[in-house]
Parts: C-alpha cells; sequence; structure tokens
C-alpha cells in the first residue's frame, strides 16, 4: 500500500519506525516530535474562536520581540504595538523545531498607538500573513508582531479604521477591508510548491499518477471521458441555461456522468468567502478550474458557467488541464449588450442603468473576449436547443462520450469492441507465414467461408478475430451480442480467443456487450477433424477450393455443430428449402473455432476489386474526405432516383442536426446471395454510372460526397436477425447511420407464398437492438414519381394524381421488355403497355445496363452473381486454356497431344518397370472436380458437375493427393466382377502420393505401387497408386510397404477418403472389395487389362497391336479371369465392345479411330 504524506503536518519518515527496541525516553521524545504538530494545530483553532469572541477586546499590548511566536494566517504586522489577550487569558506559545523555519515576518503599515509592555506570549492564532511585499516600518529600538484578527465588523471600534489615515485612531485593530486579500493568496502561493506530492511512490521519483487508478482505466470503465466545458460570456447570455440543457441531454437520454458548476453553486460554498473585486473573481476562476481539473480527472464532463471577465485567469485554468492532459473546451458565448439588455433575466442590466449597480462587468467592468475559443455560440441566433445540440456534437466527435481511447477519424464511432481489426500478416513475416502453413493440415473452405474469412480479416465483424469459439456461438444464438472486455477491467480480455470452458467463470463478467447477431462459423468433416487432432499442430491452413492457402487459423477449437439449434435460433423458424438453411445442412458435422492470420489480401479478380476496400481503409477514405459522420445505404439491387432522393434528404437531415460534411457511403452487398438475386457486377456498373451522372440528373449522386465500397458479408436471410448485423458491420468501418427499409433481409418461404418475417419487425428490432451503442437509423419513406417534374420524391396528398408508382416487380418487367424513356411532357399511366420508362427514374446508361441484363439473364457467363475467387488453375506450360476456371465453360488441352486421353503413351520411354504415365486431373489440395471429358472432341480436361449442372467441389476436405488417369486405359462396364460390378465407363483412375502438387494437365512418369477397388454406386472403379519418380520420396519408396514405413497412416487416410468422400454430400459411403491394397504386380496386371480394353474400344473391327506393361506370370484380371502376361497384347473385337460408340465418346483420336 503507498503510504501518504499530507503536507505542510508532513512527518520526516525516520519518525515512523517502530518504537520496540529503543528506550522509554527515546519513544516519548519521538511520540513528541510525531504528536506536536497536530497538538499546535489544535491550539492555534482555539486560539482562533477566541480572538473572534473577543471582537472589540480593550487595545493591544506590546510583546517583546523575544518571545518565540508562532505566525499563524491572520495579518501579522510589523510595528510597535500588537494584540494581546485580556489580562487572565491563558497564552500559549510553541518554539518551531529547526527543521520548520518559521514563516518570514510580514510588512508593516505604519501606525502609533501606545505601547504598553507585557511579559506573556502572544496567543498563535491561524489567518493569512501579510505579504512581504508592503513597505516595511523599522523599530526604534525593539521589533514587535501585532496580530489582527479578520472579523467582518469590529463592534465599538473608531469611525475611520484605516491604519494609513493620519486621523485614525485604531487602537491596533484593522479593518479587514483594508486587507489585499488576493496579494496575501498571491503570497502564499509564492510560498508553496506547485504540486503537494501526495504519495511515496511520487516522492520517490515515479508519477503522482501512481498512486491513482489511471485516468486512462477510469475512462474506459466509465465509458466516457472527462472534460470541461468552460462556458464564458457576460451575464444574460445563457450560460446556465445552456448547460442545463446539455446536461439534461447527457444524463437522461446518454447515462453520462455530468456536473454543472456555476455562480450560484459555486458561491454557496466553495466561493462562499469571495467578492467581486478583481483578485477575488481571479480567485473565484482559479478554485472552480481545480475543481474542474479534478472532476474531470474522475471521469465527470463538468460545465463550467462562469462569467471569468479576465483572459489570463482563463488561460491559466486552460493551461491547468493541458498539463493534466484533461480536454477544455474554452465556449465563448457571443451575445451584443443591447441583446442581453433585453434579456436581463436578473434585472441587473436595468439597475446599472439605473446607476443602483456598479462595477458591472461588460458594462462599466471590463470582459476580455476569447481570442481563440474552441466554440463561439451566437446565442442570439440560435436555439437552447440547437445550442446544446452543437456542444453534444463536439463532444462526439471528439470521442469524449467513448471511454475507450479514440480509434477513428473525429465524428466516426470506434469499431465494436474498441478494436481496429485487420489480421493480414505483415510483409516482413509472409514468407515465413507461407512456409509455416505448407506443413500445416489443410482445411477446405467453401466460396462462402471465403467471403466470411475476408469479413473477419478485415475488420467487419470487430472484434471477432477468428472463426467463433463455442462460447462466442452460444452468446451470439442467445444474445444477439457478445460480452467483451478490450481493456481487461475484469480479467476478461481477450475471453473470445481462447478454448472455450463451461466450468470456469471469472468472478465479473466483461463490462462490454457489443452486437454479434450472425454466426461466423467453419464447418469441417469428421475426416479434417481426425487429421486436426492427430497431427497436434496448434494451427491449420485454410485453403480454397482452387487450392490456395489463404490463412492460418491458431488454436484450433472442434465442437459439434447443432445444425438445428443454430437455425431455429438464428431464424426463428425452420425452412429446409431456404437457400442459406440449405448451406448450414450442408455443412461438416463439426465447427473449427479459432484466430486467423490472413496470408495475403483476398482478391476476386473479376474486375471489380477496385471497390473492395477493408473497414480501416474506408475509415481513411472517409477521413480524407473530411467526413464528419458517415450514413451507409445498403443496395441489393440497382439505385433509382426514389433510392437517390432517400440518400440526398438524408444527407440534408444530418446537415439539419448540426453536421457539416456527412458522407454517404454506397454500401452494395458483395458476398453470397441466392440465384435470382441481381447480379454483383450488374449492381457495381449500375452504380458507376449513378456516380458519373452527379447532380445532373435526380437519380444520380454526389461523388464529391459519395464512398462507394463493396460490403463484403454473404446474405443469410434472417431479417431482424441478420439486419443487426449489417448495421454493426458498418459501424466497424466508419458508419453512424444505417439506412434501412422495409422488410430488410426478409425473403418469402419456400414452401409457401408467404413472408417469413414481418416486414416492420426488422426496423423494430435494429431500433432496440443490444450492443448497437450509439449506432442510429434512418428509415426508408415511401417515394413515388412525380410526372410533374420528373422527380421522385414523397407523394403530395393535395395532388395525387400527379404521381404514379413504379414497383421492384413491374421495374423488372419493363427492364425485360427493353423499355426505352418514355416523353418527358407524356408519361402514360400505363408504362407497361407503352413499354416506356419515366426518365427520371434511373440514370440513362445504368438502366441500359439493367435492361441487358433482364434480356439476357440465361447468359449465366455474362455475369458476377456474388464475390467469388476467379483464379487461373496450376496447369502445366504445355497447356492452353478456355473460358473461366471453376466455371462450367473451362476447359484445358494439351499442346503437344490433341487428346489427353487417347494420345498420351501408357508408359514412358524408360528401363524401369512398373512406370506409367500419369495425367493429373486435379493438383493436390484443389477441389473442384475436373476430369478428362470423354464426350467432347480433343478430350479436354473440364469442371464436372452436378446433376443439376453446377459445377462439382469436392466438400469432404481438402484432397491430400494428385488426382488423375491413366492414359489409353478404359475401364469396361460390360465386363462383370464375380459380385456382379461391371467397370465405371472411365479411364482408369489413378492416386498419386507424392508429396507436391503437379499441375494440372502436366504427363508425369509415376512409379506405381498397389491399388485399392472401389465399389461406387454399384460399379467397379480402381483406384492406382503411385509415386511420382521425381519426388523426393521416390527414391526409397517402391511398394506401398516402403511408403507406410515413410509416411504411417497415410493409406488409411486415403481408404478413409475413397469410402467416405461422398457422404458430405449426403450420399451413402462407398466400400473397398478389400481393405489391403494391391501389390505393384496385381496393380500392373489391372492396367494392362484396362488398356486391352481401350484397345478393343478404339479399334473394334480390327486388330491393333500396342506395347503394354508387363503383367505377372500367372496373370490378374479386374474383372476375375486370368490374362496373358506377354507384354505385347493383340485386342481382337469383343462383342462386348460397340463398334457403333454406344457411350457417345470422342474416340476420333490419332490413336484411337482418328486416321
Amino acid at each position: 500500500m503507498p503510504k501518504y504524506a499530507y503536507a505542510p503536518l508532513s512527518v520526516d519518515e525516520r519518525r515512523r519506525k517502530p518504537h520496540d527496541n529503543v528506550s522509554d525516553q527515546e519513544r516519548d521524545e519521538s511520540l513528541l516530535n510525531e504528536r506536536m504538530p497536530m497538538c499546535v494545530g489544535i491550539c492555534v483553532l482555539l486560539a482562533i474562536v477566541y480572538v473572534l469572541s473577543r471582537a472589540g477586546a480593550p487595545p493591544a499590548v506590546t510583546v517583546p520581540s523575544t518571545t518565540p511566536v508562532v505566525s499563524a494566517t491572520v495579518p501579522v504586522v510589523s510595528s510597535a504595538s500588537s494584540v494581546v489577550p485580556p489580562p487572565g487569558t491563558p497564552a500559549f506559545s510553541f518554539q518551531p523545531p529547526p527543521s520548520v523555519p518559521p514563516p518570514p515576518l510580514p510588512a508593516a503599515v505604519p501606525v502609533t498607538p501606545p505601547v504598553v509592555p507585557v511579559t506573556t506570549p502572544v496567543v498563535p492564532v491561524t489567518t493569512p500573513v501579510v505579504p512581504a511585499t508592503t513597505p516595511v516600518v523599522p523599530a526604534a529600538t525593539t521589533t514587535t508582531t501585532t496580530t489582527a484578527v479578520t472579523t467582518p465588523a469590529i463592534r465599538g471600534a473608531p469611525q475611520s479604521s484605516n491604519p494609513q489615515d493620519p486621523q485614525c485612531s485604531c487602537d491596533g485593530l484593522v479593518d479587514p477591508q483594508n486587507i489585499d486579500m488576493g496579494a496575501l493568496r498571491q503570497a502564499a502561493f509564492a510560498r508553496s510548491p506547485p504540486h503537494i506530492i501526495e504519495c511515496a511512490q511520487a516522492e520517490a521519483g515515479e508519477s503522482q499518477s501512481a498512486c491513482h487508478l489511471p485516468s486512462a482505466k477510469r475512462f474506459e470503465a466509465l465509458k466516457q471521458k472527462g472534460a470541461t466545458l468552460w462556458m464564458t460570456g457576460c451575464s444574460g447570455a445563457g450560460k446556465t441555461t445552456i448547460a442545463t440543457k446539455l446536461e439534461e441531454v447527457l444524463v437522461k437520454m446518454y447515462g453520462k456522468h455530468v456536473y454543472r458548476l456555476d455562480g450560484d453553486n459555486l458561491r454557496t460554498g466553495l466561493n462562499r468567502d469571495l467578492t467581486f473585486t478583481s483578485a477575488d473573481r481571479a480567485e473565484s476562476v482559479r478554485r472552480t478550474g481545480e475543481l474542474a481539473t479534478l472532476f474531470a480527472d474522475a471521469g465527470i464532463i463538468t460545465l463550467v458557467g462562469l462569467i471569468s471577465p479576465y483572459r489570463e485567469d482563463r488561460d491559466l485554468v486552460r493551461k491547468r488541464h493541458e498539463d493534466s492532459g484533461i480536454p477544455f473546451y474554452e465556449i465563448f458565448l457571443d451575445v451584443p449588450i443591447d441583446e442581453l439588455k433585453n434579456r436581463d433575466p436578473k434585472g441587473q442590466y436595468a439597475r446599472v442603468e439605473s446607476g443602483e449597480l456598479k462595477h458591472f462587468t461588460c458594462i462599466d467592468d471590463p470582459y476580455e473576449e476569447p481570442l481563440q475559443p474552441e466554440i463561439t455560440l451566437k446565442t442570439h441566433e440560435l436555439t437552447i436547443e440547437q445550442s446544446a445540440a452543437i456542444l453534444f456534437h463536439r463532444l462526439h466527435t471528439d470521442g469524449i462520450l467513448e471511454g475507450a481511447p479514440k480509434l477513428s477519424a473525429p465524428g466516426l464511432p470506434n469499431p465494436d469492441g474498441d478494436e481496429i481489426v485487420d489480421l493480414h500478416v505483415p510483409d516482413n513475416l509472409k514468407a515465413e507465414r507461407q512456409r509455416e502453413a505448407e506443413g500445416l493440415v489443410k482445411v477446405l473452405l467453401t466460396d462462402i467461408d471465403l467471403n466470411w474469412l475476408q469479413v473477419i480479416g478485415e475488420g467487419w465483424a470487430s472484434p471477432l478475430k477468428g472463426f467463433m469459439r463455442e462460447g462466442a456461438l452460444v452468446q451470439t444464438l442467445h444474445f444477439n451480442s457478445i460480452l467483451v472486455d478490450p481493456f481487461n477491467l475484469t480479467g476478461n480480455s481477450g475471453m473470445h480467443t481462447r478454448q472455450t470452458d463451461f466450468t470456469n467463470f471469472q468472478e465479473r463478467p466483461p463490462p462490454t456487450r457489443v452486437s454479434m447477431s450472425v454466426p461466423i462459423t467453419l464447418s469441417i468433416t469428421d475426416f479434417t477433424k481426425r487429421n486436426i487432432e492427430m497431427a497436434k499442430q496448434g494451427a491449420v491452413a485454410l485453403v480454397t477450393r482452387s487450392g490456395q492457402t489463404v490463412a492460418i487459423l491458431r488454436d484450433p477449437e472442434i465442437y459439434d455443430n447443432r445444425k438445428e439449434e443454430i437455425i431455429t435460433r438464428m431464424y426463428g423458424a425452420m425452412d429446409v428449402g431456404h437457400p442459406y438453411i440449405k448451406n448450414i445442412l450442408s455443412g461438416g458435422d463439426f465447427l473449427l473455432g479459432g484466430e486467423i492470420e490472413l496470408l495475403d489480401r483476398i482478391r476476386y479478380n473479376d474486375g471489380l476489386d477496385q471497390w473492395r476496400k477493408t473497414a480501416k481503409e474506408l475509415m481513411d477514405e472517409f477521413q480524407a474526405k473530411g467526413a464528419d459522420t458517415v450514413y451507409a445505404f445498403q443496395t441489393r439491387n440497382p439505385t433509382h432516383a426514389g433510392h437517390a432522393y432517400l440518400m440526398r434528404s438524408a444527407g440534408e437531415d444530418l446537415k439539419a442536426k448540426g453536421y457539416s460534411n456527412p458522407i454517404l457511403w454506397l454500401s452494395p452487398l458483395g458476398g453470397w446471395t441466392k440465384e435470382d438475386d441481381v447480379p454483383l457486377n450488374v449492381r457495381i456498373r449500375q452504380h458507376e454510372e449513378v456516380l458519373n451522372a452527379g447532380m445532373t440528373h435526380p437519380g444520380g449522386l454526389d461523388p464529391e460526397k459519395t464512398v462507394m465500397a463493396i460490403w463484403p458479408s454473404p446474405m443469410v436471410y434472417a431479417g431482424p436477425t441478420e439486419v443487426q448485423f449489417h448495421a454493426k458491420s458498418r459501424r466497424s468501418a466508419g458508419a453512424s447511420y444505417f439506412v434501412v427499409g422495409r422488410d430488410p433481409a426478409g425473403m418469402k418461404r419456400s414452401d409457401r407464398d408467404e413472408d417469413l418475417y414481418h416486414g416492420d419487425h426488422g426496423r423494430y428490432v435494429l431500433q432496440y437492438s443490444p450492443g448497437l451503442g450509439d449506432m442510429k437509423l434512418l428509415s426508408f419513406v415511401k417515394v413515388m414519381y412525380d410526372i410533374s417534374d420528373n422527380v421522385m420524391k414523397t407523394p403530395d396528398p393535395a395532388r395525387m394524381d400527379d404521381f404514379i408508382s413504379i414497383s421492384g416487380t413491374k421495374m423488372r418487367l419493363l427492364a425485360r421488355n427493353g423499355a426505352v424513356p418514355c416523353a418527358p411532357d407524356n408519361i402514360p399511366t400505363d408504362l407497361v403497355e407503352a413499354n416506356c420508362i419515366p426518365s427520371g427514374f434511373m440514370v440513362p446508361k445504368g438502366w441500359e445496363g439493367v435492361v441487358d441484363y433482364y434480356k439476357n439473364v440465361d447468359q449465366k457467363d455474362k455475369w458476377i452473381p456474388w464475390s467469388q475467387p476467379r483464379v487461373e488453375p496450376y496447369r502445366a506450360s504445355d497447356t492452353t486454356t478456355v473460358g473461366q476456371f471453376l466455371t462450367t465453360n473451362f476447359r484445358l488441352t494439351h499442346n503437344t497431344y490433341p487428346s489427353l486421353w487417347h494420345d498420351v503413351p501408357l508408359a514412358p520411354e524408360t528401363n524401369e518397370a512398373n512406370i506409367i504415365n500419369f495425367i493429373t486431373e486435379i493438383p493436390m489440395y484443389n477441389a473442384a472436380k475436373m476430369e478428362v471429358s470423354k464426350e467432347e472432341p480433343g478430350n479436354p480436361i473440364m469442371q464436372d458437375t452436378n446433376k443439376d449442372g453446377s459445377p462439382r467441389f469436392y466438400s469432404y476436405g481438402v484432397p491430400f493427393f494428385n488426382y488423375g488417369l491413366v492414359p489409353q486405359t478404359w475401364e469396361d462396364p460390360h465386363l462383370k466382377s464375380p459380385e456382379g460390378y461391371g467397370g465405371d465407363n472411365d479411364p482408369l483412375d489413378v492416386m498419386e502420393v507424392g508429396t507436391r502438387p503437379l499441375a494440372m494437365g502436366s504427363i508425369t512418369p509415376c512409379r506405381v505401387l498397389g491399388s485399392l477397388e472401389l465399389i461406387d454406386d454399384g460399379e467397379t472403379d480402381h483406384k492406382i497408386i503411385c509415386i511420382s519418380t521425381s519426388d523426393p520420396l521416390a527414391a526409397t519408396v517402391h511398394t506401398m510397404a516402403d511408403f507406410e514405413a515413410r509416411r504411417p497412416g497415410y493409406l488409411d487416410g486415403l481408404k478413409d477418403w475413397l469410402k467416405r468422400y461422398k457422404t458430405s454430400d449426403g450420399k451413402a459411403e462407398n466400400s473397398l472389395a478389400q481393405e489391403e491394397p494391391t501389390s505393384v504386380e496385381q496393380a500392373m496386371g489391372i492396367i494392362k487389362e484396362c488398356s486391352e480394353r481401350w484397345m478393343a474400344l478404339c479399334n473394334p473391327t480390327g486388330a491393333t497391336t500396342t506395347t503394354t506393361p508387363a503383367a505377372p506370370s500367372g496373370g490378374f484380371s479386374l474383372y476375375g479371369s486370368a490374362t496373358s502376361s506377354a507384354t505385347t497384347t493383340t485386342a481382337t473385337t469383343a462383342s462386348v465392345v460397340s463398334t457403333d460408340n454406344e457411350f457417345g465418346f470422342s474416340l476420333e483420336a490419332k490413336s484411337c479411330r482418328g486416321s
């Protein structure tokens, strides 16, 4: 505990020693020395009481100056006379210890009262000492000390009590009215240190704050900062009135700690002893300034209303605040004197005019106006509410109403949780993190997961720093918010970045609730779960469907994916046909939580990245535009003139609230959306035209006052629950206002024609949402098209015939019909019949883009529905691609071989046995299901599809092998195994188990190690296992036994993958014909037989000789019958091979049926 020593009755630390080991005499002396100052103080107080009670006593008598006198705080005059108590009154004297020198004797005034020698000491009293600047009159022979008692009036005193008056018969008494108290105070200040050391730590050299709770911690706990608003101006300018109004707003509406100091409550107590002299006015300002400094340091917003006429006094108060690091606002209420005289709330100006009142500030006493006040209020031009709003706005802009340090530009809110979240790895650490990620277990991200990763990593979900751990998810589901402790006030800092503990809790919960209404989770399969648990690496790498490692997730926490609970709490309904509910149901059975590090900026390369900015970048852009507030308008449709009207009107409304430069954030939704929503690129291009049109068209927006930036989050269509996240997320990027319409984030049910949510509930819930703080809402209003001036606006009830309604349904129909602009002066009642659109409805070029979309909506490749990565595949350099990778129009061909299936040799030219050519279709870590097309000419590698025509991806996990085919092979469906399973009608599949990805379309010599026989949907599907001859492991791996020794557990992973990889898509498990892989010889036999079946396929009418790898003696048949072991096989027409290409394969390759 700190030890405190209070001046002036400070005690030497040496006297604090215990008395256990000293003699009785030493203990007594020590006690006497410690307690004597207190005794002296008591005596002084008694003396004051006595002297005050004896006002009007007999004349003073002199005391020899050799008598030691304790100097007290009454005026002491060096003269030939002194005030002494009446006879018989006990007197007290105390010789100060040598370490406490007596204060300097005061100056004297010329008086010559009679001298009466006495032998008793002077009674010590505690009144101020006259400063040494008073002229000293030396005594003739001896110096005596006179004490004068300050009393309001002295009964029986002479009529003239001025000691300087030659006619004065003061009899040793001094009228207190003739004492310069200001000079006394100045002298006292000059003798006292500027800072009283309060605690032992500070005395030892540390800051005084070592003995106090630091201001920053106090402010963070109180959720506000202390500050002083010093209102100065003439009487009647409105200081008290405005301060009272501001206090009422801050306390009642915002729950802030505020106190108002003004002349009334100050003169009641603290300044009761002060008059209106210049010195006392200065003292009043000083005392009030000191009190305001303490209040503000305690976290109180202190409103001071004093005339405080002198600039120097106010500047000293300002300096006191600045020295203490406390915000100080000098507020000048600048009102003309004539206006003040008209107001005259207390009748004082009238008294001045009549001559009744003299020395009135601003009239016949000076008032020095502030030279550079923080705020000037011309209250004669403003209402009380407007004046208070200006002050409130300044406090809000400067972050005084928030306890946390100001992290954003003035006027912009702090991000949720008072943390700027930007999880990108610094440039100097990127290479190191990339190397680390290469050795980590890989976790697959869907494109929706990638959207959420961007939301987290760029700070849109602050203070979230990763995919939700179970504790954060539970709070989100039950409270639509989470509790945080960013400043560790309760010991809960980083609560959501630790493993969830359901048994041990802190004594106090985190103090701050922030909005978090939507679960942000990452689902994984049991396959990925086992890999993470077996690796025990403490981190995993997050990989996209295209095989790009984009992030590292630290300290993984795996827990059950309670899908039904999540859906019902998130949506309040169960609609299995809901598009995002489908996404939840299709996820894995487990969730993975943990904090993430983005290895690089997430880019989609779709031509729209210029409009993608992080939350921090947006804050910086708002600041660069000088925004003092930001209002966000989310779009999921093209912007028409009605929207523009609402956005413009909102800006004007904000200016009316006192903002000077409100900036609009046009915020198109960029993440996943349902299929029938307007594509992202259509909306962005239309918005570009809106900005290009500027203010020249009713549907345009001012680009100088607008920032367009894509919001990266997916839509989850959760109505009132989701709209809270929409608002919270915009706040994290700097928005204070959010424009919200009817039924935000809502949609129809999938099972009946009914809205999932009530149209008014979204706005209502958002208004009262916990954790949104002071985020404010701007509601849509009904707008219609005014045919009288071709402008969309709120309708005038007096002339409703001039207004027409253009609904979204009607707009889409007109666009599909290719409607052209109507004549401005002849707008028909039935727009659909006339097939025209009013010219003021939408900017012309923007309308052209909308028409283009609705007329060509089926051209899927032309549109970008939402933010999905457009990347180039990892492919061989001697290949060519057309179309966009990861879409159904993608094709890859080889520059040397016209057909990758038919023209690439089965095996390379090599002397080593058991080597085949492996053609890579799917590089390691790629989840896109690519395969050689058997039907298209040239047999290119292309994107496999689902039954609904959509691109097919692995969802079970990240493929940890390279996948492809053996050229010039075919698993014939006509040949049946003993169990009745025929071949799968595809080239022979290969799983290359080396340590690195192989490029798509590459042709790689591969050593065969064995094979597994998969039974998939009633078909035999052999999987050859091989390792690239150039892989670092290849030199020591020739069999599956060798491989298992080098990579234990890998084979079990392969078998699990083959049996269960479809289960994550809701399909049944596959089975293996045998759990153990075949030998190398058996695998070579399978290759040989499948090559023979391919030759029969390509040459159904005759025999062709081709070289195939040798099969072992005794033979092996994938269909259960023996085959020849000869190196050259002659295939002849088999009854099971049709000459008319019954499967529709493309066989016109040079090595097949081509010429």
